[in-house]
Formats: C-alpha cells, sequence, structure tokens
C-alpha cells in the first residue's frame, strides 16, 4: 500500500446500501485504511453497485469480513476503538486518534446499539450538524473522521506520493511544507 506507518481502520456494522460501501472502499483505498465489514450485510460482496461505487479500487483495498460483532471484537482485541453516534456528548474533532485507530460506524438507518454507545462512552464521537438533521451520509461520515485522523498524523504515508508524482525533488519537498504549514 506504500504506506510508513500503521494504517487506520474503518468498521462498518451491518452496512445497508451497497453505494455507500462502495464510496466507503474508495476512501479506503485512497488513503490505505482497513476496512472491516460486519455480517449481515445488506448485499452481496459481489454487488454491482458496491463495485462500481468502488471503481477499479478494489485491487488497493485490504478487507476482512467478519460473521458478528462478537467476531470482530474477538479477532480485534486489542483495538483502539472509536464510535460515530449523533448521540455522542464529544465532536469528533477533540479526540487525539492514533495510527490504527478504528473508527466503529452503526448501520444506516439505526446506527450505532446503544448497548456499545454506554459500554465505550469515552470513546463515542460525534460529527456537528443542526438539530434539525437526524445524520450525514455515512461514506462522508467516514471520509470525515478518517480524514481528521489523518491530519493529525500529518498524513503520514500520503504526501509522499507528492514527491513522486512532481519532477524535482526540491519542488515536492517545497509543497510538502507548505501542505504541513497549513495544517
Amino acid at each position: 500500500m506504500g504506506l510508513d506507518c500503521r494504517p487506520f481502520n474503518v468498521v462498518l456494522i451491518e452496512p445497508e446500501i451497497p453505494a455507500n460501501t462502495g464510496n466507503i472502499s474508495r476512501t479506503c483505498a485512497a488513503t490505505g485504511a482497513r476496512l472491516h465489514l460486519i455480517r449481515p450485510l445488506g448485499f452481496e460482496i459481489d454487488d454491482k453497485h458496491l463495485k462500481r461505487a468502488g471503481l477499479d479500487y478494489w485491487r488497493l483495498l485490504d478487507v476482512s469480513e467478519y460473521d458478528n460483532i462478537e467476531d470482530f471484537f474477538g479477532r480485534n482485541k486489542d483495538a483502539c476503538l472509536y464510535f460515530l453516534s449523533t448521540k455522542a456528548p464529544r465532536c469528533y474533532s477533540e479526540m487525539n486518534y492514533p495510527e490504527g485507530a478504528y473508527f466503529v460506524f452503526g448501520k444506516e438507518t439505526r446506527g450505532l446499539d446503544e448497548s456499545l454507545l454506554r459500554e465505550y462512552s469515552e470513546r463515542c464521537v460525534r460529527i456537528p450538524m443542526i438539530d434539525e438533521a437526524r445524520s450525514l451520509n455515512l461514506s462522508n461520515s467516514v471520509a470525515i473522521v478518517l480524514y481528521e485522523a489523518l491530519r493529525q498524523n500529518g498524513f503520514r504515508g500520503l504526501l509522499n506520493l507528492v514527491k513522486r508524482l512532481l519532477p524535482s525533488p526540491e519542488r515536492g519537498r517545497a509543497i510538502e511544507t507548505a501542505i504541513l504549514a497549513n495544517l
């Protein structure tokens, strides 16, 4: 994947809409994040809508599937978990996310189970929005939080792409410095 750090992890509990998962897959592939899908899924993994949204990024994607939430917890015992919910008390930008953190999202129609929110209350965060809005689109929410975590960690592993694409090392360093100065 070309990253020189521990990748972030996006966890989708029982996702229902294939296009959302496809868009999230593309975001994960483009950022080097790992995708974790917890069954049951509201679609088949080879669904044409899922593949279309992810386009040709599937070869770059590191994806794991789990039978249920217990299977996920059992196989990721030491994971540093953060739970995204409109019911969370803290804004996502108030937390410091270490490399390798796991961002857990609930299904589109119901969000996360209340028992998870109670058990992990100190690790629950929300994306601010007006009171009248029920929620943001799941794929947008994933992108917002994932890029905040990447920003906090200096976009490690991603800014090197700038250097490879530019003709001179000096120009690459100048652009990287300008980007980092604006973080």
